[in-house]
């Protein structure tokens, strides 16, 4: 098992603590939901033996703290954070695997930071500026609801709103897989911060149409990616789709659903390193 190393980086607004595991080529995780550096750990400890695997926890989350928690949150502050942990840690391209909302992070990093990103797999990301109308206007209408179901009855109802939305689950999973574990105090802050600042980011995000065509033109390799059990119907499919037909590209199939990368790690491990070894 490789060594874990760990740091804060400081951001402007913020602090920034992250994870480093493994040796080889750089791959930074980006979580999806309320994740922080340790939650797809069974995924993380089996890329780590060929890459340099870098975790972290997004601003708002666990230990990294913003400097005022009240500020509102932007998708591009959340790709700032991640361009300059980049900086941090290489002056070459590295790999980023993004799932959810970690991918649309890796989309907006991708966008403004070309030159730090080798390849790029974004696994679902709620990239809602790519759909066409009127799969947009029903996508605001399912986020109007959910932001809804928070301010009204909790994160505990809004946390099973999204589980339905996005069909995540533990059902299907590998043997002995390690699911996160039970809600402490600091997952339940982590879901509040993600319900009060993150969600509304994802309607505020700026990546649109002409910012992903034109990273055909740049040195990103992106790969659009979706679970194999993912339902076709779920917001988050259309979108890895219309990236995908404006990329001119294919969608990636992985192990599971929308959850693969934490209920599925062994499995989607072996479909990451062949995607990566695609790669020209």
């Amino acid at each position: 098992m490789s060594v874990m190393k760990s740091d804060m980086l400081a951001v402007p607004g913020a602090h920034i603590y992250y994870e480093v595991r493994g040796t080889g080529p750089l791959l930074l995780v980006s979580q999806g939901g309320e994740g922080d550096a340790g939650r797809t750990g069974g995924l993380v400890t089996r890329l780590a033996a060929d890459h340099t695997v870098v975790t972290y926890d997004r601003r708002g989350l666990s230990r990294s703290t913003p400097d005022d928690p009240a500020s509102p949150l932007t998708m591009e502050t959340h790709a700032d954070d991640v361009h300059r942990l980049l900086a941090a840690l290489t002056a070459e391209p590295a790999i980023v695997f993004g799932s959810s909302f970690g991918g649309l992070v890796g989309l907006s990093l991708a966008a403004r930071h070309p030159h730090q990103i080798g390849t790029l797999v974004t696994h679902e990301p709620p990239a809602v500026r790519l759909l066409p109308e009127p799969a947009r206007a029903g996508t605001e209408r399912v986020l109007d609801e959910l932001e809804e179901t928070y301010r009204g009855e909790g994160w505990g109802a809004a946390f099973k709103k999204l589980a339905e939305i996005t069909g995540s689950g533990s059902e299907g999973r590998e043997p002995d897989v390690e699911l996160p574990p039970p809600l402490s105090k600091e997952r339940i802050a982590n879901m509040k911060f993600f319900f009060s600042y993150d969600i509304p980011a994802v309607r505020r995000c700026e990546v649109d149409v002409a910012d992903v065509a034109g990273l055909k033109d740049s040195q990103v390799r992106v790969v659009p990616a979706a679970g194999l059990t993912s339902s076709r119907e779920f917001f988050h499919f259309q979108c890895v789709q219309e990236l995908a037909r404006i990329l001119g590209t294919g969608v990636a199939e992985f192990p599971g659903g929308h959850n693969g990368p934490t209920t599925h790690p062994k499995a989607f491990a072996v479909r990451l390193r062949e995607v990566l070894r695609e790669c020209p």
